[in-house]
């Protein structure tokens, strides 16, 4: 998989970036509104965070950001906007299944825009044991996913059943199928939709 997104970023095959900037930025406020205003330092998490959007737009709001990804050409278009939006983001080149070894502990949020859901079984499963190890209690996670179902070249998607599988721990407490006017084109077959969970 991280082949694969390494030649698309190569090749500026990345539907999923516009996408993501499409959803999350028309979402974000509603998403959070569950999420209590960060505190000073309060710190989030975005796993496989790509040039970086998300990551940006939840350090406008307050928070201090660490991002993560596995694609070098990801991560340095992603530190190349920081001089330009000022934004408390540290970019980090890492395995989001391995997170102890890449991040600190201490994060109250963490942020997932279509990674979980295009993971294995067993990288999921890890991917939950380490977001378990660097968050607080009552963290908490927003996680955005296609439903389960094989679609080529598309991730394989999430249910919520697979998400409770592999994140023991974590509670689902809100479950929101996009906006239909989000203006998805065929993605929208993918029943896309956000999670949200709180770590107890």
């Amino acid at each position: 998989m991280n082949l694969g997104y390494r030649l698309a970023y190569r090749l500026g095959v990345t539907p999923w970036e516009h996408a993501g900037r499409i959803i999350f930025g028309k979402q974000l406020d509603r998403l959070l509104d569950g999420a209590a205003p960060p505190a000073s330092g309060a710190k989030a998490l975005d796993l496989g965070c790509g040039t970086g959007d998300h990551s940006i737009q939840l350090a406008m709001r307050g928070w201090s950001v660490t991002a993560v990804d596995a694609v070098p050409l990801a991560i340095s278009r992603a530190r190349a906007k920081l001089p330009i939006a000022g934004a408390d983001v540290k970019f980090v080149l890492g395995d989001v299944t391995n997170l102890p070894a890449y991040v600190a502990r201490g994060y109250s949020l963490a942020l997932d825009i279509g990674c979980f859901h295009g993971l294995t079984d067993d990288q999921r499963t890890a991917y939950g044991n380490g977001l378990t190890a660097v968050t607080d209690p009552g963290a908490q996670l927003v996680m955005f996913s296609f439903s389960p179902g094989w679609r080529g070249p598309l991730p394989r998607g999430a249910s919520q059943l697979d998400v409770e599988r592999a994140l023991g721990g974590w509670t689902v407490v809100g479950d929101y199928p996009i906006d239909p006017d989000a203006s998805l084109g065929l993605l929208a077959k993918a029943d896309p939709r956000f999670f949200r969970l709180v770590r107890s």
